[in-house]
C-alpha cells in the first residue's frame, strides 16, 4: 500500500516541480501553450494504449469498457459544470482569468482533474505488483505544463506565491491518497471491475483535455500546437513499447 501512495505521490509531484518553475522563470504564454499541447498528447497516447487498451485485454465483457468510459466522463462534465458555476472553470487560464473565481472552486477543479489519474495508478499496483512505467511518465509529463499555465494566472490574479506551492503540495498528497484508494478499493476486484475503473478514468481524462486543456492550448500556443500534440503523442507511444 505504500508503494501506491508512493508512485501516486511521485507522479503528482511534478505539479509542484511545474509551480516551482513557473516562479522562477517567465514563460512566454506561447510556450506555456506548446507545453500544454504536447502534454495532452502524452495524455492521449496514456488513454488510448495504457487505459482503453488494457482495459480491452482483460478479459472483461463488452459493456464495461464501453459503460466505464462514458460513465467517465459523464462524471467529469459534471463535477466540472458545477466548479465552474462556482468560479473555477478558468483553472488553467495563464492569463490571470482566476481572479473571478473562487479559491475554493479552484483547488477542487485541479483535484478533479488529478484524480481518475492517480486512481489508475493504485489499480496497475495492485494487478499486476508493479505501476506501468509508460503510464507513469505521462502523468507526471503531463501535469507539468498544467501547472506552469495554472500558477503563471494565479501569479496574475493576485495569489500569493507561498499559497499557490502549498496549493500543489496539497494536491500532489491528495493524488497520493487517491493512488492508494485505488490500490485499496480494486486490488481483488473482477476483470468486469478493472475494465469498468480503467475507461472511467479515459473518459474522464479525454473529457478533462477536451474542457479545459486543449481549449487553452490552442488559444495560448496557436495552430502549432496540434504538431506539439502530436509529438507528444508519438513520445508517449515510444515510452509504451518500450516499457
Amino acid at each position: 500500500m505504500g508503494a501506491a501512495f508512493g508512485w501516486g505521490l511521485l507522479a503528482a509531484s511534478s505539479l509542484v516541480i511545474g509551480g516551482i518553475a513557473a516562479h522562477l522563470v517567465r514563460i512566454d504564454r506561447e510556450v506555456i501553450g506548446l507545453i500544454m499541447g504536447f502534454g495532452a498528447g502524452v495524455l492521449i497516447s496514456a488513454v488510448s494504449f495504457d487505459l482503453v487498451e488494457e482495459a480491452v485485454q482483460t478479459g472483461a465483457d463488452r459493456w464495461a469498457p464501453l459503460v466505464g468510459i462514458f460513465a467517465g466522463s459523464g462524471a467529469f462534465f459534471g463535477g466540472d459544470w458545477l466548479i465552474s458555476r462556482k468560479g473555477g472553470g478558468e483553472r488553467k487560464d495563464s492569463g490571470g482569468a482566476q481572479e473571478e473565481g473562487s479559491p475554493l472552486a479552484i483547488v477542487l477543479g485541479t483535484v478533479l482533474d488529478g484524480i481518475p489519474e492517480s486512481l489508475v495508478i493504485g489499480l496497475t499496483i495492485a494487478e499486476g505488483g508493479a505501476v506501468g512505467t509508460a503510464y507513469l511518465a505521462a502523468v507526471f509529463i503531463s501535469n507539468v505544463p498544467e501547472a506552469i499555465s495554472s500558477t503563471a494566472g494565479l501569479v496574475t490574479s493576485g495569489w500569493r506565491k507561498s499559497r499557490i506551492l502549498w496549493m500543489w503540495v496539497a494536491i500532489a498528497l491528495v493524488s497520493g491518497l487517491s493512488s492508494l484508494c485505488g490500490f485499496a478499493l480494486f486490488k481483488d476486484a473482477s476483470p468486469d471491475t478493472v475494465a469498468f475503473v480503467l475507461t472511467f478514468a479515459a473518459g474522464g481524462i479525454l473529457a478533462m483535455l477536451a474542457e479545459t486543456m486543449m481549449p487553452e492550448a490552442f488559444e495560448q500556443g496557436g495552430k502549432v500546437v496540434g504538431i506539439v500534440t502530436t509529438l507528444g503523442f508519438v513520445v508517449a507511444f515510444a515510452l509504451h513499447e518500450l516499457s
